[in-house]
């Protein structure tokens, strides 16, 4: 009986949020899409938790809400999508949960490349992808590869990836190039900063999103969401659907971006 309602709330749930999700398809302003959209997908393990699950199984769930995000990116036209993916916090977790978290992204990677490929989405990591387990590196250095002439979304995964982190190999390898002579410290600008990140050549982001009610950045994309649109949700990333990703972008679309000046008159 637990069981059949359970059912019957779940179809009510999904149908309310596909009518939701039309209406708000609509009110979408096309010509004024966000360039680039980060997330923070979290919320995985306490969604299992609050079901009495284990941790792996929110993880799994999680990847559910990635493929339908990724999927409705690609059909808005989002050039750029970057998900924070594993941080390298995430280290500090148990050696068993790691290792599930590493094993789903092969996972992923090697069920979505094909429909990926033929969606025209471009896979690109960022982070120190090489202190990663080998497969994980083999999966993501081929699909790269596999990917690396499409141009429609480019789908950036965060792993093994700090902020702070980010910005101090950037430091370093700008202390090389003056310590070669190959450039002065006169000559350092901003543009100069990011073309050392590990996102170089990617536009910043223009909408940053952080499901599950917590309202930090958790040192994601420290430099680059200097003047990045946030929007926070109380749901829980395995929870997160299309309807979320486009009440996001409409609200979004009824901000104004000033970067600092004033509102045109």
């Amino acid at each position: 009986m637990i069981r059949s309602w359970l059912g019957f709330w779940r179809v009510c749930r999904e149908k309310n949020e596909s009518e939701r999700a039309e209406e708000l398809y609509k009110a979408v302003d096309f010509s004024r899409l966000p360039t680039h959209i980060a997330i923070i997908m979290d919320g995985n393990g306490r969604w299992a938790t609050r079901r009495g699950l284990p941790r792996a199984l929110g993880h799994r769930a999680g990847v559910e809400s990635l493929r339908e995000i990724v999927r409705t990116c690609s059909a808005l036209g989002i050039k750029y999508l970057t998900v924070y993916a594993f941080s390298t916090e995430n280290w500090k977790r148990p050696a068993e949960e790691v290792n599930i978290l590493m094993d789903l992204l092969v996972e992923y990677l090697e069920q979505e490349i094909q429909e990926l490929h033929e969606n025209n989405v471009k896979i690109r990591a960022v982070g120190r992808i090489e202190e990663l387990p080998e497969k994980a590196r083999e999966a993501l250095y081929r699909d790269a590869e596999y990917t690396r002439n499409n141009d429609g979304l480019t789908l950036n995964l965060a792993l093994n990836y700090g902020g702070r982190n980010e910005i101090v190999e950037a430091v370093k390898r700008i202390g090389r190039e003056i310590a070669g002579n190959k450039l002065s410290p006169e000559e350092i600008t901003e543009d100069i900063i990011s073309g050392f990140l590990y996102t170089a050549g990617i536009p910043d982001p223009d909408l940053l999103i952080r499901p599950s009610g917590e309202l930090r950045i958790s040192n994601f994309l420290l430099w680059q969401a200097a003047y990045s649109e946030f929007w926070y949700s109380p749901v829980l990333w395995p929870d997160f659907r299309k309807v979320h990703l486009l009440e996001a972008i409409v609200d979004y679309q009824r901000r104004q971006r000033r970067f600092g000046g004033l509102n045109n008159l």
